[in-house]
């Protein structure tokens, strides 16, 4: 039996590489933890004119190192991207016809650039970097849904980077509250169009830093580059049952360094997978994301991998 260290103060258990490969069949560069995380931000963000979920932020102590959940972000209004819509700030238009983009601020990444417009939904978080720059954070870290516009100037070819985050109610376990579910695992999901013919589609490639829930694993899977959770049961098979997570340290230069454009494709998703349907923040532009030709893009499993580094060269 491997060693296993309770921090009884925090109610995290730290557990070692070896214990897990003479307990189970995962074998990967990952790091398993077990349990929930220790809560350091109880919200990032409330809503004054809509119900929101609480966006906490946590910490998950694992080998001696510390993983923040669901994400390290930059969640500052210095970089708040503008409202498309958000009805926490009281932009609600019907379509695009209603918006004056001329307001939407012009972030220089190349002074004798192109400007580019780019349209953005994300369930539920991005921060979108160009060249490197952090260009745009979403104002709404979890709930109620909204969808955001940005500009930036830039020179062909240029690089975009994406982290995208399933926030999470259940800190370290990768669940929420819903349909009467305490311990619901949510989903994810990613689309944007941009003004120069960019779009989101698997041609994109995405990789993944943090799943939850895992309740067996041995349903992970690691071939080279590919982290695969498909094979997880997405819900606890009975009451009570031990959840995992699973992280990964994310690459200092994974904004801009040529390695990470090895990384597997994005995996396409349609409207109906992501559930979108009943969300005015995205039905109301629906031209400018999938009627562009833009699709739903994220890792293999909407459900349970909660932390996606996406990447694209645009030549």
């Amino acid at each position: 039996m491997g060693k296993r260290y309770q921090a009884a103060f925090l109610g995290l258990i730290s557990i070692t590489a070896n214990a897990w490969s003479l307990e189970n069949p995962y074998s990967s560069n990952g790091a398993v933890a077990e349990g929930s995380a220790k809560v350091e931000t109880e919200n990032l963000f409330s809503c004054a004119s809509g119900r929101s979920r609480l966006s906490p932020m946590g910490e998950k102590q694992v080998e001696g190192k510390a993983f923040t959940v669901p994400a390290e972000v930059n969640y500052s209004k210095r970089y708040f991207a503008a409202d498309l819509y958000n009805q926490c700030s009281g932009v609600t238009p019907s379509s695009l016809e209603d918006m004056d983009l001329t307001k939407v601020p012009v972030v220089d990444i190349d002074k004798e650039g192109e400007v580019v417009t780019g349209y953005i939904f994300a369930d539920n978080y991005f921060e979108l970097y160009i060249n490197g720059k952090l260009v745009a954070v979403d104002p709404v870290p979890f709930t109620p849904f909204n969808s955001s516009v940005v500009k930036f100037r830039v020179k062909r070819p240029y690089d975009i980077a994406v982290k995208a985050v399933d926030w999470e109610e259940n800190l370290g376990e990768g669940t929420e509250s819903n349909r009467g579910v305490r311990t619901h695992a949510g989903d994810g999901g990613f689309i944007a169009s941009f003004s120069d013919g960019t779009k989101t589609n698997s041609k994109w490639h995405a990789q993944t830093f943090y799943t939850a829930p895992i309740y067996d694993l041995g349903c992970l899977k690691e071939r080279g580059e590919e982290r695969t959770s498909s094979d997880c049961a997405e819900r606890s098979p009975k009451p009570g049952a031990q959840v995992y997570s699973l992280h990964w340290d994310i690459p200092k230069n994974w904004k801009v360094d040529d390695r990470y454009l090895s990384w597997p494709y994005a995996t396409e998703y349609t409207e109906q997978q992501i559930g979108v349907d009943n969300k005015a923040a995205y039905m109301n532009f629906r031209k400018q994301f999938y009627g562009s030709g833009a699709k739903f893009i994220w890792s293999k499993n909407i459900v349970l991998d909660n932390l996606v580094l996406l990447r694209y060269r645009v030549e």
